[in-house]
């Protein structure tokens, strides 16, 4: 009998449990029964195998990610705004998400193989897809990808490699770091309708002031 969604969430949870605490790792199929309240049998039963747990783990957090992503940047009115919601989004997510700071700060091991090379770029063309949506009444579907890219490729970089210049923590930073450096390079982009330059006055008109 094939388990029910919610067996597999129940599963996908307790799996982000023991990820929190021991790392990915030493995190095994007995730990994660363990963590859920049910058998091993049940555990292998939603997700036949560990590599197969972690992948759909990692695929539930990354599309709830692009979920969060979309839905705030939906509340803006303009092209960088929603650029600065999708980075604040994701840099409060990497600091809130318990496991993911584990793997980040103990098991580099484990996670700099999946963003090199032919990994990394596949992981980076994934969040792009997901993010999209958020630029899309602002760019044409195709540009927004590589928009998207960009902008996860950006948010990557500076939340794996700190900068006392480029904090993702501080909404006024981030605000200076998509009008300075960001809304320039996708000005081509832009609908005709709606240029850059409104673009940036529209965002953060009067938060100078």
């Amino acid at each position: 009998m094939n388990a029910s969604p919610a067996q597999q969430d129940r599963v996908l949870d307790a799996a982000l449990a023991c990820v929190a605490r021991v790392g990915l790792g030493k995190t095994t199929l007995d730990d994660v029964a363990r963590e859920a309240g049910c058998a091993r049998a049940t555990v292998y039963r939603c997700f036949p195998g560990k590599q197969n747990l972690f992948a759909a783990m990692l695929a539930r957090e990354v599309a709830a990610l692009g979920t969060r992503a979309i839905e705030t940047a939906a509340g803006t009115d303009s092209l960088a705004e929603a650029i600065v919601a999708v980075i604040l989004t994701g840099a409060g997510t990497f600091h809130s998400h318990a496991a993911l700071r584990f793997v980040v700060e103990h098991e580099q091991e484990i996670l700099a193989p999946q963003l090199s090379f032919d990994r990394g770029t596949a992981v980076l063309r994934g969040a792009a897809a997901l993010i999209a949506p958020a630029f899309t009444r602002f760019v044409e579907p195709d540009r927004a990808e590589r928009l998207g890219e960009w902008v996860a490729r950006l948010t990557l970089s500076y939340l794996c490699n700190p900068s006392e210049q480029v904090r993702l923590d501080d909404p006024e930073c981030v605000r200076a770091l998509v009008v300075d450096y960001v809304l320039p390079g996708v000005s081509k982009t832009v609908r005709p309708f709606e240029s850059v330059t409104a673009v940036a006055a529209t965002s953060f008109e009067g938060e100078s002031a």
